[in-house]
């Protein structure tokens, strides 16, 4: 190539990126900053098995030139209502919920948002927002540039929030509060300003029995305490008790042939016994209780705890037949054996043997146990002064 020529290629492309209008980087293939310095964030959130997370772009309250806006950002930066941007197709469009491209919120699983059925995915996330009365969250399954083509027909859900005073608060920000395993409120809070989204999992806990089956047909199914686990896991919460009595029995007998041992011991036993009592089949429950406690290797914190919860249930006779049979098989254990006399004692009306129990379990008290030891005291006081 000629000299002259390479000078008319140099020039051209130069006019070329002269000629990029600065609007727009967004397009670029280069890593530039974000528009107005509107950096982009990023937060998550686990509602149980539920992965949720939410993306924006957070601008802050003075802004890319340094101005203070407080009291200027709800109804003048951030118009009330759908409004007419001036830009793009929609007409009547609900504020982005943060800056630059549209705020998305993803679930890893399907959730309910405002009793709405929405299923797994990556939904655009508006707001609009209202001079009095309450904001409405949008979610819609087109997403893009801001909200300029924003179209009601593409909503999945609308849900209205009252929006709440809150500490000031520089930079556009989301987060999740009053989390629990089926539910969890997303919120933003932007300047003066706190607005939330409350998203539930009702299925939060058939969620982790899916995936417990799918796991214990891998790896952790070689393991009898895995069986163990996800049954105890069933009883605990009364979900999946036919599939779970299958798999506490695996965890007692060979949940692989010539593979992987299964084990009966008092713990798989009680595993066994919890699920037939939340079955409601209380009696195969106790006969399989009344197996685990006879076994030499029974522990002896294992069968005063057995006892404790024949206590909780109201059966006082059968809980004392548990503690004395607790004592005189453990002669060694002069704590936890004696606590449960005392307390059996008491559940009886018995105070004079109560109150003997409860010295000699005091006299021995472990050193694990003596932050509890005011607890243990306040019951030997209450039954000395009912004496």
């Amino acid at each position: 190539m000629s000299y002259k020529n390479l000078a008319v290629c140099v020039s051209a492309m130069l006019f070329l990126l002269v000629a990029i209008p600065a609007g727009a980087q967004e397009l670029s293939e280069l890593s530039l900053p974000p528009n107005g310095m509107n950096q982009q964030a990023e937060v998550s959130q686990w509602i149980g098995l539920v992965k949720v997370t939410i993306a924006y772009h957070s601008p802050n309250v003075h802004g890319p030139a340094g101005r203070d806006r407080t009291g200027h950002i709800w109804g003048e930066l951030v118009k009330y209502g759908l409004f007419d941007d001036g830009f793009g197709p929609s007409k009547a469009a609900p504020w982005r919920a943060g800056a630059n491209e549209t705020t998305t919120v993803s679930f890893s699983h399907d959730v309910k948002i405002g009793g709405r059925d929405v299923r797994a995915g990556t939904y655009a996330l508006f707001l609009e927002v209202q001079p009095s009365g309450p904001w409405t969250w949008i979610l819609s399954t087109q997403t893009g540039w801001g909200a300029y083509q924003y179209d009601s027909k593409y909503d999945v859900a609308q849900v209205a929030a009252t929006p709440e005073a809150a500490p000031y608060t520089e930079f556009l920000t989301y987060g999740f509060d009053d989390r629990h395993l089926d539910s969890a409120v997303a919120f933003l809070q932007w300047e003066k300003q706190r607005v939330a989204l409350k998203i539930d999992v009702p299925n939060s806990l058939q969620l982790y029995v899916e995936q417990m089956r799918k796991d214990l047909l891998g790896w952790p199914g070689f393991n009898y305490q895995n069986w163990q686990n996800a049954a105890q896991f069933c009883a605990d919460n009364h979900v999946n008790l036919d599939e779970a009595l299958v798999w506490a029995d695996k965890a007692i007998d060979e949940p692989f042939r010539n593979a992987a041992q299964g084990r009966k011991d008092f713990y798989t036993l009680k595993t066994k016994a919890a699920v037939l009592r939340a079955m409601k089949r209380d009696a195969d429950a106790d006969h399989v209780m009344d197996e685990a406690i006879a076994m030499t290797d029974a522990p002896v914190m294992g069968i005063h705890q057995y006892g404790t919860s024949l206590l909780a249930a109201g059966n006082k006779d059968k809980a004392m037949t548990i503690f004395r049979m607790n004592r005189d098989r453990h002669p060694e254990e002069k704590f936890v054996t004696y606590v449960g006399l005392a307390r059996g004692y008491t559940a009886l009306g018995d105070t004079k043997n109560a109150i003997a129990n409860w010295e000699i379990a005091l006299k021995n008290i472990p050193e694990n146990q003596k932050p509890n030891r005011p607890a243990y005291e306040q019951a030997l006081r209450a039954l000395t002064e009912k004496g």
